[in-house]
C-alpha cells in the first residue's frame, strides 16, 4: 500500500461526496444521495467508515448496519485507482472490530457470485457461504452469495 491508510467514520459533506464518487466508480447501479441520507439519518444503527490515504481523502468506504446482534455490510468499495493495496481488507477488518465491540455474534453480507476477488478476500477474513439469493443483482443480472462470519465474543472479565 502506498503511504498510510486510516479508517475513520464518514464525517461531513466532503466525505459523503467522496463516498458517492467511489460508489459511482465501483458499481453499475450506485446508491443515490437519498439512499445515503436515509442511512445517515439512522446513526444508532447505520454506520459508514471511509479509508483515507495520502493520495485520496476517500479512497474507499464501507456502509454497514446493526440488526439486533448482527452486523450487516451493505457496501464495500474502493476507488479503482486505489485497489490491490489492502484498503478493502482494512475496511472489512474495521467492521469486524466494531461488530465485536458491540458484542455482535455474526457479520453478514452479499457479494456477486462472479466477484471472485471479493469472495476470496472475505473468505480470508473468516467469512463462509451460507446461501444464494437468486437474481439479487441487476445491471448485470447475477446471483448473490450470502456470506457470514461468526464473531467470537470474549467473556467479560469479572475482575475488571
Amino acid at each position: 500500500m502506498t503511504g498510510v491508510c486510516r479508517i475513520e467514520p464518514l464525517s461531513g459533506e466532503a466525505d459523503l461526496v467522496g463516498a458517492m464518487q467511489v460508489d459511482a466508480e465501483s458499481f453499475p447501479a450506485p446508491w443515490t444521495r437519498a439512499m445515503y441520507e436515509s442511512e445517515l439519518a439512522q446513526p444508532d444503527v447505520c454506520f459508514f467508515v471511509v479509508a483515507r490515504t495520502d493520495r485520496s481523502a476517500v479512497a474507499g468506504y464501507c456502509a454497514f448496519r446493526l440488526v439486533v446482534d448482527e452486523m450487516h455490510i451493505s457496501n464495500v468499495a474502493v476507488r479503482p485507482s486505489c485497489r490491490k493495496q489492502g484498503i478493502g481488507r482494512r475496511l472489512v477488518e474495521e467492521v469486524l472490530r466494531r461488530a465485536s465491540d458491540r458484542r455482535c455474534h455474526r457479520v453478514l453480507l452479499e457479494v456477486r457470485s462472479v466477484n471472485i476477488a471479493a469472495r476470496k478476500l472475505y473468505e480470508s477474513l473468516g467469512f463462509s457461504a451460507i446461501g444464494i439469493r437468486r437474481g439479487y443483482y441487476d445491471k448485470p443480472a447475477d446471483d448473490a452469495v450470502v456470506l457470514a462470519c461468526d464473531i467470537q465474543i470474549p467473556e467479560p472479565n469479572p475482575n475488571a
